[in-house]
Parts: C-alpha cells; structure tokens; sequence
C-alpha cells in the first residue's frame, strides 16, 4: 500500500524527466527492434501477421517475468525492494507526465501555433503540420482523456490486482499497440495482435475510468451528460474501448470530440463524440487535466478502502 502510495505521489511531483531511466523507453526499444526483424524476415502478408502474434507472446513473457524476478531476488533486502517496487510502480503512472505534456500546448496556444503543433507532436499519433487551434485543442483534449484510461487508470487497476509485474505487463501491451498497432497499410498485418491483445487488456479498464470520470466530477462538471454521451456514443470510434473516456469527458464538458484525422499520410475518418453544446476552448485541455486527476484519486481512495475491507 505504501508502495502505491509512493509512486502516485513520485509521478504527481517529477512526472517522467526525459533524462530519467524509463522503463518504456526499453520496451520501445525491444518492439523496434522486433519490428525491424519481422519485416526482414516474413516473406508474407500472413507471415507479418504471425510475427506479430511472436511479439506478443515474447514481450508478455518478458514484461513480467523480468520485474518479478528481480523483486523476488531483493525480497529479503526490505529498504532496497520496496525503492525498487515504488520505482517500478511509478514507471507505470503517466498521470504526471500527460499533465505537463498537456500544459505545455495549452501555454504555446498563447504564444505560437507552430509551437503548439510541434508541442502536441510528442503525444499523438496523427499529423500536426496543419492543425488549426481548434483541433490541437480537440487532439489535446482526447489523448488526456484517452490516456487517462490507458496511462493511469489501467495501470493503477493492474497494479491493485497483480502488483509491479502486471502493471509492468500492460504497460507492454499499451506501448506495443502504440508503436503497431494503426489500422493504415503499413501495419495492418504485424500490428494486428497488438491491436487486439491492446483492446482485451483495455476493455474492463476503459469502461471503468468513464464511470470514475463520471462520478469523481460531480459538483464540478454535467456528470449526467458524462454518463449520457458516454454511453450514447461508446461505439463512435475505431477502438471498442476509446470512446468510453472520450465520451464522459465531451459530456462532462458539454463539447465535441472525434471526427477525421491523419495517420501516416492517410485520412483516417473516425465519427463525432458528443454534442457541439458549445466550441472548445484552450480551458478545455486544464478542465480535461483536472478530470484526469479526479479519477485517479477517487480510484486510489477506492482502493485503499477496499483493503481496508479485505484486510
């Protein structure tokens, strides 16, 4: 618990410095190499496919076996394996990291658009070069409530149930769909068991941050829109699990998400979220910020009161 504790308030505090160790800068590492090996080798359509089918299973394998091996060997070194678990337990929070991401846009809209576009870059999949304010502030607004699921509530759920290693795990997986798993031509065939395993690993998780971003914004936000639009609109994405977070915080804000973007050079056309109550504002991204914090809290005071209970 102390442990938990501890790194939710480590990432809160530090975030992930660029100098800083990361663990998911290995695995990005891992999958890039891996990627460049199947494609030098599969001689096929089907053979690409299948060798993301090997990548999975290696890099499941080894996300959690290479964390639990190591705590088990420091498990008599009490100080050294409780800094060790913190450490892996903050590595695998991205709460603080997708804040000061997400402020560093909101503060370049102020100064420069091409300062916004290159800022928003670093966080997103699809193409900056000519976006206009309004959907940097759109891009922005999603990726927060997006990784809210994928960065920090997913994680944290995997942490409660399986400790470091199955948080260390889903980080994998997330990282793997991230780097390979686009629905465009390039990675249709080697990305399509990372896509897949992505979606399993983020159905309960995803469904669950809507309902958390719902109930930790009431007094603060339209918390029956969040459920509303959330609901209504929870299979208007190419993903089974995006639009459920994507979906609260366009209700919870009364504004509009979704719609076409581009990947790689190829328009990727995605349906509308939510209703146009009003036009998105540059608030909007620190309103998203603030819901994301919301439900990290309420999901850590959640989990304290259950082993409160079970113990």
């Amino acid at each position: 618990m102390i442990d938990f504790l501890s790194a939710l308030i480590l990432d809160f505090l530090i975030g992930d410095p660029y100098s800083f160790p990361h663990p998911v800068k290995l695995m990005g590492r891992l999958i890039a190499f891996e990627e460049k090996t199947a494609r030098r080798l599969s001689k096929s359509n089907g053979c690409l496919k299948a060798s993301g089918a090997v990548i999975v299973l290696v890099n499941l394998a080894v996300s959690f076996l290479v964390p639990f091996y190591i705590l088990k060997l420091l498990k008599g070194y009490f100080l050294f394996y409780h800094i060790i678990n913190t450490y892996f337990l903050y590595t695998c929070i991205a709460a603080g990291c997708l804040q000061r991401e997400a402020m560093k846009i909101y503060r370049s809209l102020s100064k420069s658009i091409d300062e916004a576009r290159y800022k928003l870059s670093f966080i997103v999949g699809r193409e900056t070069n000519d976006l206009d304010e309004k959907e940097i502030i759109r891009a922005a607004v999603e990726t927060v409530a997006e990784n809210t699921s994928d960065g920090v509530i997913a994680p944290m759920l995997y942490a409660m149930i399986g400790g470091a290693p199955l948080a260390f795990l889903y980080k994998m997986v997330n990282t793997m769909d991230s780097m390979l798993g686009y629905l465009n031509q390039k990675y249709k065939y080697i990305g399509f068991f990372p896509a897949k395993t992505d979606d399993l690993f983020n159905y309960l998780p995803s469904r669950l941050t809507g309902i958390i971003m719902c109930i930790s914004s009431a007094l603060r936000f339209n918390v029956s829109d969040g459920l509303r639009i959330m609901i209504r609109d929870r299979k208007n994405h190419k993903s089974p699990n995006c639009a459920y977070p994507e979906g609260a915080v366009a209700g919870l804000l009364g504004v509009q998400l979704g719609g076409d973007n581009i990947y790689f050079g190829e328009v990727v056309k995605k349906p509308k979220i939510g209703d146009r109550i009003r036009e998105l504002e540059r608030d909007d991204i620190k309103k998203a910020v603030e819901i994301m914090y919301r439900s990290e809290i309420l999901a850590a005071f959640i989990y304290f009161i259950l082993l409160q209970v079970i113990l």
